[in-house]
């Protein structure tokens, strides 16, 4: 039997967020999709949050795949007479986007508009506040209505999917989110992959966590909103409970529009306006780059009409390829 994928509605919650020091308009940039759903989330998100506190202009805008672009985010900026201007990425985690592609899309903004100040702020990241709220998740499916087999947590394998990435500073970040959850949960164990670039996969994490011989996988998407890589991820999901009926496969969706969503937002975006962002570029492939070869300048070139081409499909190619930074 295929299990539904569970749904949690954080509607009835109420929203409170604290007042923004600034009156500063916020443009909030999403990865970007070809999924008409995934767009379409993303803009019901903006949507949503500037709904909550009308003081300021929130614009959404995409990095690549759909629009409109950053770009295009910051001529409407500038249309309605802005030109300091809160800038935050919707992402997870602080991968080559969020390092690299980003700020050079907001430098080539700048090049052409002299006026303008961004003000960058920070991912996501492991956040006590997202761990909580995938706990709550979690302990959901151990209530009699999504446990119906009474299946104990020491006979579960948590598997957890990550996007994937080729920046091996943020694919740790998944690995570290995966022991945090872990602890204290009493499941079996944690196994962690990703559905596309690095390494291992979906279908692989699915083998890992068999050797354990568990009666039951919970697949937690860490994904901030639906789209193709979360339907790439219950259709194999799917698959796997077709091929192996005895054991109870479950899905959790993804996180969707939380109270805690918006709150974090809220945090990074009075950041900006109190000039309190911090990242950690320790290990960024991008930064040790920069120090070795001043010279090098990458140009990120999106183009929405060429057939994805996956250059991490190869084990070997992708460990040469990975510390590589453009």
């Amino acid at each position: 039997m295929i299990t539904p994928n569970v749904q949690v509605s954080s509607e009835t919650l109420p929203i409170v967020l604290p007042p923004l020091p600034l009156e500063r308009p916020l443009l909030m940039i999403g990865h970007g999709t070809r999924d008409d759903d995934g767009r379409q989330a993303f803009l019901d998100f903006v949507e949503a949050y500037q709904a909550l506190d009308t003081s300021r202009s929130v614009i959404p805008c995409f990095l690549e795949l759909t629009q409109p672009t950053i770009l295009e985010g910051v001529k409407r900026c500038l249309a309605e007479g802005f030109t300091e201007i809160s800038v935050l990425p919707i992402l997870l985690f602080a991968a080559r986007h969020t390092k690299f592609d980003v700020t050079n899309e907001l430098d080539r903004a700048r090049a052409r508009y002299p006026e303008l100040t961004f003000h960058y702020g920070r991912h996501f990241g492991n956040t006590p506040i997202i761990l909580d709220l995938w706990r709550s998740r979690l302990a959901l499916l151990d209530t009699p209505e999504f446990n119906l087999e009474g299946i104990s947590p020491a006979e579960t394998v948590l598997l957890i999917v990550g996007r994937g990435s080729s920046d091996p500073d943020a694919n740790s970040d998944v690995y570290k989110f995966s022991r945090l959850l872990w602890e204290g949960s009493h499941y079996l164990t944690v196994e962690t992959c990703f559905i596309g670039i690095t390494h291992p996969r979906l279908e692989d994490g699915f083998t890992r966590a068999r050797l354990y011989n568990p009666k039951r996988i919970i697949v937690l998407p860490h994904f901030l909103f639906t789209g193709a890589l979360m339907k790439k991820i219950f259709t194999i999901s799917d698959q796997q409970q077709q091929e192996y009926p005895s054991m109870v496969i479950r899905n959790l969706s993804e996180i969707g529009f939380t109270p805690e969503l918006f709150s974090i937002v809220r945090e990074r975006e009075i950041e900006t306006q109190l000039g309190q962002t911090q990242m950690n570029c320790e290990m960024c492939k991008f930064r040790l780059s920069a120090v070795s070869d001043h010279g090098h300048h990458h140009h990120h070139d999106h183009d929405h009409t060429h057939t994805p081409v996956d250059p991490y499909a190869d084990l070997g190619q992708y460990h040469q390829k990975i510390w590589q930074a453009p």
